[in-house]
């Protein structure tokens, strides 16, 4: 998922941000309302974590500016408890309301409602030959045998998957995966790539991550299987 926290309160903002990216999300972070409405607009994002109290315009004016041009699901989050200012965000155009303090998880799980809700034909299993990728319980199979993965592995292998028996470059998967435009001069790609290639190739007769030369990557059995 692709988040946009827009929250004053730096703490608060960091600990989103890091608790969201160790949880395998790509995450955006604006810390006034000026700079939220900016992010809000010209991208797109799967949900959005929007604080109401904001310097420069508040969250009821960014989300006024979103919902003029996007349908992306946003939570606000605010230490105000009073019913109307609940009712104002609602009547205005958010999926959710959590007020300040709030559990880490109740929004992670709230925040996967709202995108599932959005994406209702969004795969949850994928299956490539004897490799079973659950994307809930974000674990990885071979056979019988647990990969153990970190969590930019897991992304990277997702990124794949979902995309199986299609060529990605370096920049696409760059982009997809860590969210920057490639450098030729990184060997990041490559050395994620070696990694998961290590874990779910090394052991096994029927490769599944090809490299392409001069094109980039893919995955995908090359041996006749049903799953397929």
């Amino acid at each position: 998922m692709k988040i946009l926290i827009v929250e004053d309160e730096i703490k608060t903002a960091d600990y989103l941000r890091k608790g969201l990216t160790e949880s395998g999300c790509v995450v955006d972070v604006a810390n006034n309302g000026i700079d939220g409405r900016h992010l809000a607009v010209q991208n797109e994002y799967d949900a959005i974590v929007l604080d109401v109290m904001l310097p420069g315009i508040d969250g009821f004016a960014v989300l006024e500016a979103l919902k003029a041009c996007r349908q992306t699901p946003v939570i606000m989050l605010t230490a105000r408890d009073r019913i109307e200012d609940r009712v104002k965000g609602l009547q205005a155009g958010a999926d959710d309301y959590l007020i300040k303090p709030f559990s880490f998880l109740e929004l992670q799980a709230r925040l996967h409602v709202l995108v599932r809700r959005g994406r209702p034909q969004e795969m949850v299993q994928l299956q490539i030959a004897d490799l079973h990728v659950d994307l809930l319980a974000r674990k990885a199979y071979r056979g019988n045998v647990r990969l153990d993965l970190t969590a930019k592995e897991f992304n990277l292998l997702t990124t794949l998957g979902r995309r199986k028996g299609k060529i990605l470059s370096k920049t696409e998967i760059a982009e997809l995966v860590w969210d920057m435009n490639f450098d030729s001069h990184t060997n990041v790609v490559e050395v994620a790539i070696k990694r998961l290639r290590d874990k779910i190739d090394g052991p096994y007769d029927n490769k599944l991550l090809h490299t392409i030369r001069g094109m980039g990557y893919v995955l995908e059995s090359r041996i006749n299987d049903v799953t397929q």
